[in-house]
């Protein structure tokens, strides 16, 4: 195989990449929207959409590691008189 074909199939595969990147950032927007529109029916429901964003930001980490962010908020809050 020549230099030239070899060119050729490696811009078609950097378009092939190109192109499902591009798609997949176009689903992404879409989701994100979804997202937006569900919070914006939580909220419009009475729910505090800051209080679900963290609810969803813990549901994403361990036991262990809600303890330990808890464990330095406390101590910060205490360093600043919070607590």
């Amino acid at each position: 195989m020549g230099t030239e074909a070899s060119q050729t199939i490696a811009a078609g595969q950097l378009r092939a990449f190109i192109e499902r990147i591009e798609r997949l950032e176009e689903e992404k927007k879409t989701v994100a929207d979804d997202i937006k529109d569900v919070y914006a029916e939580a909220k419009g429901t009475g729910f505090d959409t800051k209080a679900i964003r963290t609810l969803i930001r813990l549901r994403k980490q361990d036991q262990a590691e809600r303890d330990e962010a808890q464990t330095i908020l406390d101590l910060y809050m205490a360093a600043m008189g919070m607590a």
